[in-house]
């Protein structure tokens, strides 16, 4: 489990790359990448994050402040929609690039604030309903993790803006807030909704890890069980989630978190408790046929909470492994996970979803618990 000070750490480093990013806002396309010679005409360098010019489309910023790793994964492809692009840290800026434009926060704060979004001249933007009792106030930096994302990037607001149309109608959002009188809009909260969209599911093929953190999970592939099939599987099943399940009871519901991965957009079939929350029974009878089926050796468990190593021992034998990193940064279990001769995932977790989109991308097969595919979402199969 993390230590006091190493979950700080991790906080820090959540708030500092993956969550401080800006991109540029503009009418084009939704969801064409840029191909060479578009990038070449928009003076996209060979550095990434780094331009020599301001941009005369404008920027947005905001803070993806919602929930879990997996959570603000999801906004974040939604965001790539309304175009708003991270981040180097933990992924590669030149794969999102190849999408649309982009720059990380710390970069455009440092080169490009003064100028374009100088101190005097910074509002805020967000989302309210409308109100008749009282003013209507963005409360920008108020609360946690708020307060400390402007921070870290050094901003107090100047005044504020309360909008009222949605993330879709980005043809609006050009018309009234024009970047060469707004060339900076600084959202409370990401420009999407959650669960990710079905139009913006195919934007995590650039959305590529970097090159520290492959390098990280091959030096622990190699040193654990190199060269060994294996099946990776996902866990939820901490008190957090066994609450949110409830919601499940007693004859199931249409749609809870990330659903959609399995159940898809427009099915009439219901999440349940089981589906949600399987039993141990259902974890060891389906992790021990996925390992016969694809011959693996080692089965590995990310997990919230109970990553049922002696349950799985037992039913899967000596010849079969089962490993539980508990890694300092969760972003090393996705990428493991991602890589496994198959994956099974919770159907609710976006944690899951998001390594069955990376799976997709990849062509690699990808199961559920309790959940038997006939309308494959991502575009993943079952283990056959």
């Amino acid at each position: 489990m993390f230590s006091l000070q190493v979950y700080c750490r991790f906080l820090a480093l959540l708030v500092v790359f993956i969550t401080v990013f800006s991109s540029f806002l503009s009418a084009e396309s939704e969801t064409e990448p840029l191909d060479s010679t578009e990038a070449d005409e928009r003076n996209v360098p060979d550095d990434p994050g780094v331009f020599p010019e301001i941009d005369p489309n404008g920027y947005v910023i905001y803070c993806p402040c919602m929930g879990r790793f997996g959570n603000q994964a999801e906004q974040f492809l939604g965001s790539l929609g309304f175009k708003n692009i991270p981040f180097d840290e933990w992924f590669r800026l030149e794969a999102v690039q190849q999408y649309h434009r982009a720059i990380t926060a710390e970069t455009f704060m440092r080169t490009l604030a003064p100028k374009v979004w100088p101190e005097g001249k910074r509002i805020g933007w967000c989302w309210l309903p409308p109100r008749k009792d009282t003013i209507d106030y963005c409360n920008m930096k108020e609360g946690n993790p708020f307060g400390p994302f402007w921070d870290g990037l050094g901003v107090n607001f100047d005044n504020h803006i309360v909008y009222r149309f949605s993330y879709a109608e980005t043809d609006e959002w050009v018309k009234e807030y024009p970047p060469d009188q707004y060339p900076v809009i600084a959202l409370k909260g990401p420009p999407a909704s959650y669960p990710v969209s079905k139009n913006y599911v195919p934007l995590q093929q650039y959305l590529q890890w970097s090159e520290a953190l492959d390098a990280q999970a091959d030096n622990y592939i190699q040193k654990t069980f190199p060269g060994e099939k294996f099946v990776g599987i996902h866990l939820r099943n901490g008190d957090d989630w066994v609450n949110a399940c409830k919601r499940t009871e007693p004859d199931g519901v249409p749609k809870l978190m990330a659903s959609p991965q399995c159940l898809g957009y427009d099915s009439d079939k219901m999440v349940t408790k089981d589906i949600c929350f399987p039993t141990a029974k259902a974890v060891v009878s389906q992790t021990k046929s996925a390992v016969k089926a694809v011959g693996a050796t080692v089965v590995y468990v990310a997990t919230d909470k109970d990553p049922m190593i002696h349950q799985l021992e037992e039913a899967l034998g000596e010849k079969v492994r089962v490993i539980h990193q508990d890694p300092w940064l969760v972003q090393l279990d996705l990428i493991i996970l991602g890589r496994a001769d198959h994956f099974i995932g919770n159907c609710v977790s976006s944690f899951s979803a998001f390594v069955a989109r990376e799976r997709a991308v990849k062509n690699k097969t990808t199961s559920h618990w309790n959940f038997l595919h006939e309308n494959i979402t991502f575009g993943v199969s079952p283990l056959t």
